[in-house]
């Protein structure tokens, strides 16, 4: 099994994942990842609703670097106040 780090990015800084979590094999890596975008951006939305524009990232490494990165931006456009 391979240790996995998940840094997250978005307008409010820049996260570095110091422990990692170990996995056998790239596809359930790419879930992890989908999954903590998807927490990322709910907890965005929860956290500011006025929020209309957002852009966030994670970025997997393993002990050698860079491994995959998976981005979101989502973007509220109102058509009545």
């Amino acid at each position: 099994m391979t240790r996995y780090y998940f840094d997250l990015l978005d307008e409010d800084g820049l996260f570095i994942d110091e422990e990692g979590l170990e996995f056998s094999d790239l596809r359930a890596v790419q879930a992890e990842a989908a999954k903590s975008l998807a927490d990322m951006a709910r907890e965005a939305v929860h956290g500011s609703p006025g929020l209309s524009r957002r852009h966030m990232m994670v970025d997997v490494r393993d002990k050698v670097g860079p491994v995959m990165q998976i981005r979101f931006n989502f973007e509220v456009e109102r058509m009545k106040q």
